[in-house]
């Protein structure tokens, strides 16, 4: 039973915590990240735990690299391709897995539509925030109940519960094969006096279900919220516990959403899915290319397409760019699902390195398909379709552009150069600009290259330029 009680203030970064209000936090540096907190004292057994007074007994001992037995990664299939990329094969037994994002994104959409198909395997979703009806309807639309077997939809037990020692009650009893819980945030635990949502609720719920996950070996997939900053709502100690940070993301103005990996201790972060909201659930976009590249805009300027790659994917998209007179006094600089600030320093060597003056144009920069792409191998792309905006000439429709540009206007190698040519050639584009560099490398293996794609290597923004508007 806790008792008494004193008022600390926290960190909602690093979930550092003070005696006194501080406007940053000496820990992490934050500013603005101070949280009132009310925190009581326990008695009994609960405070020699939470104080650490006294000593357990050895229960453990410590051993040498040659004495530890090792044994392969146990994955369980999702049967989402996607997420299975993502998570490098499957959910490990005994991860802790965080999902983020905004709300209304999908998240629990995704993660109810893998449990409905993942058949044979006991599930158990904790829903915080919606009711039983309100899952089953859900479930209802994704997959029509024809196509699910009793025997398989009878394994995924619903609980709508809060109370984190009445949930892992269930899960002795249930004996799951894999827990949900939508979402960290509405959990609560009587070790903690504070409201659910706080840092010290979110940390302790946390760290009780990593112990279960750990001492069990049963996975647990938390679903979280994110802040108005973008980042995952609750301190950063969330995310140092857990086994994986995925982070789902798109505009809902869009119906692409991606799947991203900023942490994995089973697999590799450059790795993403790809889906495309329906009204019948998330469908797995295998092949984004075709769908980012669904109009041709011949004859139009400001076009450019981009032989990106994310993760080990290649894809091609769309640059637009709409270059204008600036209508005020202060030129305006906007990009949609591109870095601001590196399309201010192509801008830059458009005007320096090229000689185009810019200074009192406005500038407008769109990835099409609401995606946010962060490969550098699209700058010439950038650069050819702020150019093609403001002379108002098109890129020939053949036209297809990779190559990452220096601050001296030089145009550097990039990676993976032999997979964005065959995506390239296996939408119909017939010459390629790409880096001299690269040119070069692809010597040896010039014969394995597809023969209906013309590649042109170029060294600087100018010979690109020359190439592309003559």
């Amino acid at each position: 039973m806790a008792k008494g009680g004193k008022t600390v203030y926290v960190c909602s970064s690093c979930g550092e915590d003070q005696s006194k209000w501080f406007g940053r936090c000496p820990v992490c540096g934050e500013w603005n990240t101070c949280v009132e907190q009310t925190v009581y004292k326990s008695t009994g057994q609960q405070a020699s735990r939470s104080t650490g007074g006294g000593y357990n007994p050895l229960t453990s001992t410590p051993l040498t690299l040659e004495e530890i037995e090792t044994t392969g990664e146990i994955r369980m299939n999702t049967h989402d391709e996607e997420l299975n990329r993502v998570l490098g094969g499957g959910i490990v037994q005994g991860s802790l897995i965080l999902l983020g994002g905004e709300p209304g994104i999908g998240k629990s959409t995704l993660v109810l539509q893998t449990v409905l198909h993942m058949p044979g395997r006991r599930v158990l979703y904790v829903s915080g925030e919606e009711s039983a009806s309100q899952i089953k309807m859900r479930a209802e639309r994704l997959t029509a109940p024809q196509s699910q077997p009793a025997s398989h939809s009878s394994l995924l037990k619903i609980l709508c519960e809060t109370n984190l020692e009445q949930i892992l009650e269930q899960v002795k009893a249930v004996q799951p094969e894999l827990i949900i819980i939508d979402s960290i945030q509405t959990i609560w635990t009587e070790a903690a006096e504070s409201s659910p949502g706080s840092i010290t609720q979110i940390r302790e719920c946390a760290a009780t279900i990593l112990k279960v996950v750990k001492e069990t070996g049963i996975p647990a997939i938390l679903i979280g919220h994110i802040t108005k900053e973008g980042s995952l709502a609750g301190p950063k100690v969330l995310e140092h516990i857990v086994d994986a940070v995925l982070q789902f993301e798109g505009d809902q103005h869009y119906m692409y959403r991606i799947l991203r990996a900023q942490k994995n201790r089973f697999g590799s972060t450059a790795e993403l899915g790809i889906y495309e909201m329906r009204q019948d659930g998330l469908r797995q976009v295998s092949n984004p290319s075709e769908l980012l590249l669904t109009e041709r805009h011949e004859g139009m300027s400001g076009v450019c397409i981009a032989a990106a790659v994310e993760g080990v994917r290649p894809f091609l998209i769309e640059v637009q760019a709409l270059v204008s007179t600036a209508a005020y006094g202060t030129p305006q600089r906007s990009a949609t699902g591109f870095d601001l600030r590196r399309m201010n320093m192509l801008l830059a060597v458009l005007e320096k390195r090229v000689g185009f003056k810019l200074a009192q144009k406005d500038v407008y920069l769109n990835i099409a398909g609401g995606l946010r792409v962060s490969d550098p191998a699209i700058d010439l792309s950038v650069i050819t379709a702020v150019l093609s905006s403001n002379l108002d000439v098109p890129v020939e429709a053949t036209f297809c552009l990779t190559g990452e540009v220096g601050l001296s206007g030089e145009i550097r190698p990039v990676s993976r150069i032999e997979q964005r040519i065959r995506e390239a050639a296996k939408l119909g584009f017939h010459d390629m600009l790409i880096p001299t560099s690269n040119f070069d490398q692809l010597k040896s293996l010039r014969s394995s290259l597809p023969d209906a794609i013309t590649l042109h290597p170029v060294r600087k923004v100018e010979e690109a330029f020359r190439t592309l508007f003559g």
